[in-house]
């Protein structure tokens, strides 16, 4: 009896949850799958409403990955860039999160420019934030871009690098690049308007 309360309580509450965010405007495809899970928990099918409320869940994150990548920058001068990549991973693959991706080229030089959120990996970036010294452990320093906290690397002899950044506790952002200059690297990480990534919901 204890493990069917748990599961009524779990549904109902994802439920709730699910319905107010299809209140703000989603597309039918969730709103139906929240109508089935609601007619299935109603009728005491739990199984089948916490599925249907999974799903929902899933399309959810799929159009917040689509929402992430506006904040991808525009390439730079002389640079191209090729089409932006998002996806939501469960937590069956790589501990789930939602992420988009996009890579600049210029000649032999690339940059790769990426959003992660609702990720476990955000606790470990986040401890590194919150300590120099684990940041800067492997050649890592803290910086300031854009007011933001950043851990810059920098290798100048091949031209390869990366910088992090957490914005709002809730994104990583991560720029790395191969065959390039340091000043490069910042001036992708600068394109990004932190302040509208911050005041997403």
């Amino acid at each position: 009896m204890h493990n069917r309360d748990t599961t009524t309580l779990k549904a109902g509450g994802l439920l709730l949850a699910l319905m107010t965010l299809s209140a703000t405007g989603y597309a039918d495809d969730v709103e139906d799958s929240i109508d089935e899970a609601l007619e299935s928990y109603k009728s005491g099918e739990y199984k089948d409403a916490m599925e249907s409320l999974n799903y929902a869940s899933q399309l959810i994150q799929q159009k917040r990955a689509g929402t992430l990548t506006s904040f991808l920058p525009e390439p730079l001068d002389g640079w191209t860039a090729e089409g932006a990549d998002s996806k939501a991973a469960g937590a069956a693959m790589f501990g789930g999160g939602t992420m988009a991706k996009r890579r600049y080229r210029k000649d032999s030089a690339s940059v790769t420019v990426e959003i992660i959120t609702d990720s476990p990996l955000m606790q470990g970036v986040m401890m590194m934030f919150s300590n120099p010294m684990f940041a800067t452990s492997d050649g890592g320093k803290l910086e300031r871009i854009g007011r933001q906290k950043a851990v810059v690397k920098f290798d100048p002899a091949n031209g390869d690098g990366e910088i992090k950044i957490v914005v709002a506790k809730r994104y990583l952002v991560t720029i790395e690049g191969q065959g390039v200059t340091e000043d490069i690297l910042k001036s992708y990480a600068k394109a990004i308007d932190y302040k509208k990534l911050k005041a997403l919901p």
